[in-house]
């Protein structure tokens, strides 16, 4: 007795544990803040260099490192209360640095949350949250890749997170005016993976097209280093859903196991439609089916029963497979706009239709365990049908403003450096650009030469729909 008297007297008593800091909820947050930062770093660095050519891998790899470390900086010296700070205007908070002990040691509060504040520093929360805006930045990459000039990319990142990220954040988790007229986005289908999407989509057209032969045979240099990269992402995608109620909580492991149980699903539903359609399975194509996945279970992550986690899984393993393989096919626009990974259908149609999704299936019960408001999708009854008008809206202004921020971004930058790289670099690849290879030599001594070595040497009857992104075999239906 006299024992745990004196250690709840020492826990009330230390300047480190204050009265209302849960070390569980801490813990877990900081956790789930490191598998979100793992699915950048090396995720998603390893992703990209091993899914683009081999010519390409060191500046792929590059301009994800970039963007990580430049969003930390520009996110605790400005961006983060722009964010998640006092209101500025309905859609924007006002811009300050969120680096002062005073304000990193005090109790986190989240205007979104104002049921439920957090038991654990403002600290906590700052880098959290960063992690969610790199990574937006990183998918957003993924668009322009092997043709973006790397000083234009370098002055792109912190305009983009200023001018555009903070406005999407702020409005729907920032206590903006989507939030305040009940819009959801539990986990970023609206703010990273709508935003990405529309956001890489609009970067590729103003920067302009891959050279001719890039274009028309854009083999991955390494797969089997893809998919260590691509099963970072997933994992990392445990803390990227299961950290959104910003609690060790009952909802954080529902979002964990929709998550889970989406992606898998996904994967399975693409792989069987590449089977169906062209004869054999795709692992490029198993790992676009585990981002559509992710990317659409993400804006109802806790707020889904997990039998509609399976109906968004299949949803994100055709639709979105639909958009790529076929529509891509049909819409000149989009032939001529050369999106390198298919962001625009991995992210920006996944979170699209995983908001409006939530819009139908939001559970009621599950949506009071972190909610401050009665909320329930369509399927539900009650004010089902105006929830779902209200995803809707919501979507429409990220796109819309997405679309005017990132071109308005691109053609101030444009006035000081060209978006794409002249073509002597775009030749070369990251030797000329970086003045390092990925892989140096070959066999014994011997400079790779694509014409002597590799499978690619030898011409193929039936190419793969994705060594080329979004472009692929036309299929008629």
């Amino acid at each position: 007795m006299a024992a745990t008297q004196i250690a709840y007297t020492a826990h009330e008593i230390s300047p480190g544990v204050p009265p209302w800091l849960n070390k569980g909820d801490n813990a877990w947050q900081m956790t789930a803040s490191t598998l979100v930062g793992i699915q950048s770093m090396p995720g998603l660095v390893i992703l990209y260099a091993s899914i683009v050519k081999k010519k390409w891998a060191v500046n792929s790899a590059f301009m994800a490192l970039y963007a990580f470390a430049a969003v930390l900086i520009c996110w605790v010296l400005l961006c983060y209360r722009m964010a998640f700070g006092d209101e500025l205007l309905p859609f924007w908070g006002k811009g300050a640095p969120a680096l002062g002990q005073s304000y990193l040691i005090r109790r986190a509060k989240v205007p979104e949350r104002v049921a439920t504040e957090p038991y654990y520093p403002m600290a906590t929360l700052v880098y959290f949250q960063f992690t969610f805006a790199a990574i937006t930045l990183i998918l957003l990459a993924g668009s322009v890749l092997g043709r973006m000039n790397i000083r234009a990319w370098m002055a792109f990142v912190p305009l983009w997170l200023i001018f555009s990220y903070t406005v999407g954040a702020y409005s729907l988790w920032g206590g903006g005016f989507l939030y305040r007229w009940g819009a959801i986005d539990y986990s970023g289908g609206y703010v990273i993976h709508l935003s990405s999407g529309i956001s890489g989509l609009t970067a590729a057209y103003w920067v302009g097209p891959r050279i001719k032969s890039d274009r028309e045979r854009f083999p991955p240099n390494n797969i089997l280093l893809m998919l260590a990269g691509a099963g970072l992402l997933w994992m990392g995608w445990s803390g990227f859903n299961g950290g959104a109620p910003y609690a060790a909580n009952i909802d954080s492991s529902i979002a964990v196991l929709n998550t889970n149980v989406s992606a898998a699903t996904s994967i399975l539903v693409w792989t069987c439609l590449d089977v169906v359609f062209f004869g054999k399975p795709s692992v490029i194509g198993a790992v676009q089916g585990m981002m559509t996945g992710l990317a659409c279970i993400t804006p109802g992550a806790g707020l889904v029963q997990s039998w509609a986690a399976i109906i968004v899984g299949m949803l994100a393993g055709s639709v979105p497979w639909v958009s790529m393989m076929i529509i891509h096919k049909k819409c000149s626009w989009l032939q001529k706009v050369d999106d390198a990974l298919g962001v625009f259908h991995t992210h920006a149609v996944a979170g699209l239709m995983g908001g409006l999704l939530t819009g139908l299936l939001a559970e009621p019960n599950l949506c009071k365990l972190i909610l401050p408001r009665d909320t329930r999708g369509a399927f539900y009854g009650g004010n089902g049908g105006v929830q779902f008008a209200k995803q809707l809206v919501a979507a429409l202004f990220v796109i819309a403003w997405n679309v005017a921020s990132t071109t308005l971004i691109l053609l101030v930058i444009r006035l000081c450096i060209p978006l794409r790289m002249p073509d002597n670099q775009l030749e070369i690849g990251d030797d000329a650009v970086h003045g390092e290879e990925a892989y140096a030599l070959w066999g014994d001594g011997e400079q790779y030469d694509q014409r002597k070595h590799g499978w690619h040497a030898s011409e193929m009857t039936s190419p793969s729909p994705y060594v080329n992104g979004a472009r692929g075999v036309t299929i008629n239906l």
